[in-house]
């Protein structure tokens, strides 16, 4: 049974892997959601302590995560996948990269790395997800878009310039 069920969380994993990879050629994140995600699902993501997004269920998911978030600035960014692993739980790790647009003059990307840990249910679906990234280090990528003019004016009024007020509040 354990691998019937790690079996079916591998391939839930691998279309949620193929619907990101479709979500950053198309800008459209919620296309995937209803398929992949329990009705009554959590998902969060603390933003080093700065920012909790907490959802509960799809149609939060949607609002949220990948309906607000993603609309406002991240549109010319790609979250591209480093690798994946399933252990014998039905639990899943993602390890994803937070990619800029552009390149930098030595040929690498503008980037980031992330970590999603998830929870399956026996049906494949994802019922609890956690996102994390490293703040600091993102910021500071967003600090180095901004000196070569390729981040988003509306990222940066929208998630730049409040999340760093929270930091200065949080440090303070």
């Amino acid at each position: 049974m354990v691998d019937v069920q790690k079996n079916l969380a591998q391939l839930s994993m691998e279309r949620l892997v193929h619907f990101h990879n479709e979500a950053d050629k198309s800008g459209d994140w919620t296309f995937f959601v209803d398929e992949m995600y329990a009705l009554e699902c959590v998902y969060t993501c603390e933003y080093a302590g700065t920012l909790l997004v907490a959802a509960q269920g799809i149609a939060e998911i949607k609002e949220t995560h990948y309906g607000r978030d993603m609309a406002h600035g991240w549109e010319e960014w790609t979250f591209p996948y480093v690798g994946t692993y399933i252990n014998d739980k039905e639990q899943g790790i993602t390890h994803w990269m937070n990619r800029g647009p552009g390149m930098r003059a030595d040929g690498s990307y503008y980037e980031t790395p992330g970590v999603s840990f998830m929870d399956f249910s026996d049906d494949g679906k994802i019922v609890r997800q956690l996102d994390l990234f490293d703040l600091t280090h993102q910021m500071h990528l967003c600090d180095e878009l901004e000196e070569v003019g390729l981040l988003s004016p509306t990222l940066k009024e929208n998630w730049v310039i409040p999340m760093k007020q929270k930091i200065i509040e949080m440090l303070s």
